[in-house]
């Protein structure tokens, strides 16, 4: 599919259709319902005063009942279902159209002590995260953010394939996340996942074998009363025996029914994700890893896991008045389920964490799979170990519009150190985090906005955006004296590529040209790979006493009394700077 906005209107027409003919197959099952509803009370009515007459209507009716209420229940599933495939494909027309406003901004993971993501714009409203953010768990959210913000080089060729291959797959992504997004989860799976390591059993051993007898006996009891045997005072005896059975648990069954309530709806929507994991065939290597943890010789992950959300849903029945009395007082209902509970818990609770992360995994690649579906232009770098550690012809920044976009080709080889000097406004900033982001990009095997790019995979730290502390007390000066401080210290346990933005501007133009001239030779003696921007043009003069320094600008010119930029990174120092000639166009001086 080499369209994405051809494929996203398809489906929502597809959808569309589909959707129509569900909602009149709705519309007929209530109709069947209320008629079944009718057909019970008129068989109650016309068969009294006979025994058989009304238990048999009953209990034709509820069971007919039910079967109709469980295909209702399915419809009703899919028509949900495919209210949220039409949402998903109206969005990422959205997002082709510049609007992420439906977007999480993954603002909770800015951190400003973090060696580039608050510098590039990782995070926050208009953010990267927000660009490519599909997943549709807290769970996949918080892994997007780990991933993006790894800084990890290792398996770069095995992410790259495995993000291929989900991007190849956009009408499977869409039900993973259509099927996540119908169910409301609010419980942390931290939270869930102490619940289940922590819990202690408190059903008594004598209750896993008398609802089995209380069960039988209570049946027995229908067939006698049904047959006229027995006196239906007698039956009301032995129901009100079993309620006092039920009554004698209820302080620990309300204790366990309050902590599995609420992981109800998790388990409701993790075994129908699992499901869709174990039954799909994967190319890349990486995603049959994670695929095989939740592939049980003996039993599927996504079996175990419906059992589990069975059961809760059993457990909740005891809400439904009517029925929670009958059931308790006949079955034991609600002793039944906290044993079931209490069983499945003691058997598979040291297996969830790896099922929880295997979903978390797969929603995280998701949101990749699909950023590299939406850019098939979109270069996969190539991998070297040679000594150019970046060489990408026409490279943009992914999320300026195309047509504003103004591309730029970088070649820098391992140690050399860019100064790049530049007039107001001529695009240095956006061009150093064009670099970091493709990067970073790159390291997680996601394709970059470049027609070619070869990469010898590093590490990224940058000193671009540096803000004071008042609660630490902290001055603006101190605050960047510190990230420098951790750069230096970065280097001495790793390589990395460095990006600096007119750093020391906390102090005196004299003191900041000497400092920043230090600095460099420091890096460069280092032997650091990087980019400095700057306006101070002195600090060019390094270029012509160390080898490894190289000098780039970006220029603007006044035509027709008019500021021009064109964007493009050229070799040289930048001799035209525009801050006199705008404060008098703007009539400031």
């Amino acid at each position: 599919m080499n369209n994405p906005k051809e494929f996203y209107r398809s489906q929502i027409d597809l959808h569309n259709i589909s959707l129509k003919k569900v909602k009149k197959q709705l519309a007929f099952s209530s109709t069947i319902r209320i008629v079944t509803f009718l057909a019970i009370i008129a068989g109650v009515y016309f068969g009294y005063p006979n025994t058989q007459i009304i238990i048999g209507s009953i209990v034709l009716g509820i069971v007919a009942f039910i079967v109709l209420v469980n295909r209702h229940t399915n419809l009703s599933y899919v028509r949900n279902k495919l209210q949220k495939l039409i949402a998903i494909n109206k969005l990422e027309l959205d997002v082709f159209n510049n609007d992420y406003s439906k977007l999480a901004t993954g603002k909770k993971f800015i951190d400003p002590t973090h060696p580039y993501s608050h510098d590039i714009d990782l995070f926050g409203n208009r953010s990267f995260f927000q660009y490519t953010n599909r997943t549709t768990t807290q769970e996949g959210k918080k892994n997007l953010a780990s991933i993006l913000r790894s800084n990890n080089i290792d398996d770069i060729q095995k992410k790259q394939d495995a993000i291929k291959n989900l991007s190849k797959l956009p009408k499977w992504r869409q039900e993973f996340s259509a099927i996540a997004s119908l169910v409301d989860v609010t419980v942390p799976i931290p939270t869930i996942r102490k619940w289940l390591q922590n819990y202690i059993p408190v059903v008594p051993k004598i209750m896993s074998v008398l609802p089995a007898i209380v069960s039988g006996i209570s049946v027995l009891m229908l067939v006698l009363l049904f047959l006229n045997i027995i006196s239906f005072n007698i039956f009301l005896i032995w129901f009100f025996i079993g309620l006092g059975i039920t009554g004698s648990q209820l302080k620990k069954i309300n204790t366990l029914y309050n902590s599995a309530n609420k992981v109800k709806d998790t388990f409701e929507q993790y075994y129908k994700l699992v499901h869709q994991i174990e039954c799909s065939e994967f190319d890349a290597s990486l995603l049959k890893e994670k695929q095989q943890n939740v592939i049980n010789q003996k039993e599927k992950a996504s079996v175990i896991l419906k059992q589990f959300a069975s059961i809760l849903n059993a457990f909740d029945q005891r809400n439904n008045m009517m029925f929670g009395v009958l059931a308790n007082g006949l079955f034991l209902w609600d002793i039944i389920q906290c044993y079931r509970i209490e069983k499945w818990i003691a058997a598979h609770h040291n297996k969830v964490d790896q099922w929880f992360e295997v979903i978390a995994f797969f929603d995280s690649y998701n949101s990749l799979g699909n950023f590299a579906f939406n850019n098939p232009t979109y270069v996969y770098p190539q991998l070297t170990k040679e000594n150019t550690i970046l060489d990408a012809k026409d490279l943009g920044h992914p999320m300026l519009q195309t047509k504003k976009r103004v591309d730029n080709d970088i070649t820098i080889k391992n140690e050399q150190f860019f100064i790049i000097t530049g007039a107001n406004m001529a695009g240095k900033s956006t061009f150093l985090r064009t670099v970091a982001l493709q990067i970073v990009m790159s390291n997680i095997g996601l394709p970059v906005c470049a027609k070619s790019c070869t990469y010898r995979p590093i590490k990224l730290i940058t000193s671009m955006r540096t803000s004071d502390s008042l609660s630490d007390d902290a001055s603006y000066f101190f605050s960047e004296l510190t990230q420098l401080k951790r750069i230096v210290d970065a280097l001495e346990k790793d390589d990395y590529f460095i990006i600096l933005d007119e750093i020391l501007k906390g102090t005196n133009s004299k003191d900041k040209a000497a400092g920043s001239r230090k600095f460099v030779e420091k890096l460069v003696k280092a032997q650091a790979t990087g980019i400095i921007a700057t306006h101070d043009l002195s600090l060019c003069e390094i270029a012509s006493e160390l080898d490894m320094v190289k000098n780039r600008f970006f220029d603007a010119q006044i035509v027709n009394d008019e500021l021009y930029f064109d964007y493009k990174f050229k070799d040289g120092v930048c001799q035209n700077m525009n801050a006199s000639f705008l404060l008098n166009k703007m009539g400031i001086v």
